[in-house]
């Protein structure tokens, strides 16, 4: 290091990872997010279809915890994200009923754009693949690069991939969560043939587990549906998601009664897309070795855990840095 200060690298630039190298930024830490996709995000991800972003990852989010709603009155304030709605509908056996609940936020240029403006600011290194995190005498190793401490902000099993096994620790911590995969199926008609419906969870549904209404949840109401699959069916097509797009159109267009077949179908993969097995007591992990973990599974997965186990991996490690 010739003398220069190590650094703390954040990998994964989603809200997670954004959230935690806020908080390193803002205590004067030099530190870097590196993310292995173009764009930052992560499963916030929108898609722009014909100059316009739908929505593949997150649906939508809730508030509850009062410094994530600062944080949203803040998007709020600059148009980026709106009260959407507190009620969907849900589709079982038994028929078709209304389910009220938390008020549901959506974003009218797509999440993605939540993580753009929180990320600003931020030294972000887009397209940047790591290969791995190794442990050292004075600080852990990114891909030969000694650091302060490293932040890994991604999937319990594709933070695995990239440990050293000697970091027993943390590779105990993302080994024990699990994960579902889900397909994410963008759908584009020519004209709108449904009935108003905001958004709808499916149940005991062999393809379907929700179906959003776009052009609803971005108030421009464009023709265009969000379907996400079930954990089983995406299983089945992981290799080749493209192959799923016939039975998933088929399954939405038999939900909702649609004469009209789509005009465009995509399909996103998502093999790690919701944490079914927590990360561990608390809302993140960082151990001796100085390697941390933080992301949606400590906790419910919800937008805002992630946010909230970034920002307190943040200050947790500022906090031992500066001790």
């Amino acid at each position: 290091m010739h003398g220069e200060r190590a650094r703390v690298v954040v990998v994964g630039a989603g809200i997670a990872g954004v959230a935690c190298a806020t908080e390193l930024h803002r205590a004067g830490v030099d530190v870097q997010v590196r993310e292995r996709a173009r764009v930052v995000g992560g499963r916030m991800a929108s898609k722009r279809f014909d100059g316009r972003p739908a929505d593949l990852g997150a649906a939508y989010f809730t508030v509850s915890d009062p410094d994530f709603a600062e944080v949203v009155r803040g998007w709020a304030a600059a148009g980026l994200a709106r009260e959407w709605t507190d009620t969907f509908v849900a589709y079982s056996a038994a028929g078709r009923r209304e389910v009220p609940g938390p008020m549901r936020w959506a974003a009218p240029r797509g999440l993605r754009s939540l993580v753009e403006q929180l990320a600003a600011d931020l030294p972000v290194v887009v397209d940047r693949l790591v290969l791995g995190v190794e442990r050292g005498e004075r600080g852990p190793y990114v891909d030969g690069e000694r650091c302060a401490a490293v932040a890994l902000a991604v999937p319990g099993p594709q933070a695995a991939l990239l440990l050293d096994p000697a970091l027993g620790a943390a590779t105990d911590a993302v080994q024990a969560q699990g994960w579902s995969p889900t397909l994410s199926g963008v759908l584009r008609f020519s004209t709108r043939s449904w009935p108003r419906f905001r958004g709808a969870f499916v149940n005991d549904h062999p393809v379907l587990s929700l179906v959003c209404d776009d052009g609803d949840r971005r108030a421009d109401d464009a023709p265009v549906l969000v379907a996400h699959t079930t954990p089983g069916f995406a299983a089945g097509h992981l290799a080749q998601p493209t192959g799923a797009a016939p039975a998933l159109e088929q399954a939405v267009r038999d939900l909702l009664g649609l004469p009209e077949r789509a005009a465009h179908v995509h399909v996103h993969r998502w093999t790690y897309a919701q944490p079914t097995v927590p990360g561990g007591a608390g809302t993140y992990h960082l151990d001796d070795d100085g390697i941390g973990l933080a992301g949606d599974a400590f906790g419910k997965p919800r937008v805002q855990t992630a946010w909230r186990s970034g920002r307190d991996l943040g200050r947790a490690l500022a906090a031992r840095l500066a001790g």
